[in-house]
């Protein structure tokens, strides 16, 4: 190595600086200049090899000086006008309270897959769960995905690694006979008809409670799923539902019409006792006390839960679970898997055998009884 710090043979200019670290600088195109910056003139030779390589080959100049933090920061923010409020609260939460503390400092240039790797195992480690560290995952593969179609890294790193595999939380499905003792515990209770809907259609909490009146037909027996209260950036609100799966025509049994009837003689009254206060114009069938929207941990809390807990059911059941109720009950009846994937508002049937694999073994039972009654005779 030259002690007089000039440069060797296709190095550009390398020269020691003041305070003993070395400096590269390398023409890259229209007389830009690239500089580096290393402990050693190895370090810094090295570097700018590597960068006439990939002027040679064609790949974008990377700018190391930018971090992955600042990066996230401005990714979150371009983000907001492309997904819907709720995720891209949760994603900022992700950015914020988690990417930006544990990879932020790194340049974005000089980020590896096992700096991102060791990022998860302290993540595990500190008690946070697989399924966050899951999404974690798909947010930084998603972010830099983007980085590397703008040219500012390129490869992206997390497809060197293998997503950390989510936990999935414990079903806790009724039995036909809990089903039926909860109906009786909810009886009367001004949410009785959103809990029949609950058990009889599995339709989703939100989408339970954004239905209007004008999306229920009872003469004809049919309700439409087309809104779902949602949390975007700031409270809630009523909006369409998120995907065309969603939007359904669910075809209601007579207890859920029964129910639905009575409940729209309640609320009547409600309404005639309340006057004007009462907000006529969102017209839903299961609203707050003023005809408002009803928020989904509000209704947890102060309806859903004392009535687990009067049932003497598991005070962890979610309402989910009555969902999960009505799925479990309809596969384990024989109705047409493809039936009740629809009811559900599932992407696909798939989705649906995958979440109610446990089902299908006493379908078989039923689909081998059924063969067996059309031959009976043959074992006679």
């Amino acid at each position: 190595m030259p002690k007089n710090g000039k440069r060797g043979n296709h190095e550009g200019t390398i020269m020691k600086r003041t305070d003993g670290r070395w400096h590269g600088r390398l023409t890259i195109s229209d007389g830009k200049r690239k500089h580096i910056y290393g402990k050693t003139r190895q370090e810094v030779a090295r570097r700018m090899v590597e960068i006439q390589h990939e002027i040679d080959s064609g790949l974008p100049i990377l700018d190391e000086r930018q971090t992955v933090g600042q990066f996230l920061e401005i990714w979150i923010e371009v983000a907001k006008s492309q997904i819907r409020g709720s995720s891209w609260r949760r994603y900022g939460d992700y950015v914020r309270v988690h990417l930006v503390p544990g990879l932020g400092r790194i340049p974005l240039a000089k980020l590896t897959a096992q700096h991102i790797q060791l990022f998860y195992a302290r993540k595990l480690n500190g008690g946070l769960s697989p399924t966050t560290v899951h999404h974690l995952h798909g947010l930084l593969h998603r972010a830099l995905k983007d980085a590397v179609r703008m040219g500012l890294i390129q490869r992206n790193v997390t497809e060197m690694l293998r997503s950390p595999r989510r936990t999935t939380k414990e079903m806790m499905p009724l039995t036909q006979e809990q089903a039926a003792h909860f109906l009786d515990v909810v009886q009367g209770n001004r949410f009785e008809a959103l809990y029949v809907l609950a058990l009889t259609t599995g339709m989703r909490e939100g989408e339970l409670l954004g239905l209007r009146w004008q999306d229920v037909d009872l003469e004809n027996a049919t309700c439409s799923v087309r809104m779902n209260v949602q949390e975007p950036e700031r409270g809630f609100v009523l909006a369409e539902t998120k995907t065309a799966y969603s939007r359904r025509s669910i075809t209601l049994s007579r207890l859920g019409v029964a129910a639905l009837r009575r409940h729209k003689m309640r609320q009547e009254e409600e309404r005639a006792a309340l006057g004007a206060a009462w907000r006529t114009s969102l017209d839903l069938i299961f609203p707050n006390t003023l005809g408002g929207l009803m928020i989904p941990d509000n209704l947890v809390k102060r309806s859903f839960k004392p009535l687990i807990v009067k049932a003497g059911f598991y005070p962890e059941m979610r309402f989910h679970d009555l969902r999960h109720t009505a799925a479990t009950l309809l596969l384990s009846r024989g109705v047409n898997v493809k039936v009740v994937s629809e009811m559900l508002g599932h992407a696909d049937i798939s989705i649906t055998l995958r979440i109610y694999a446990h089902v299908i073994p006493n379908m078989q039972q039923v689909a081998a009884d059924v063969v067996d009654s059309m031959f009976a005779a043959r074992d006679e």
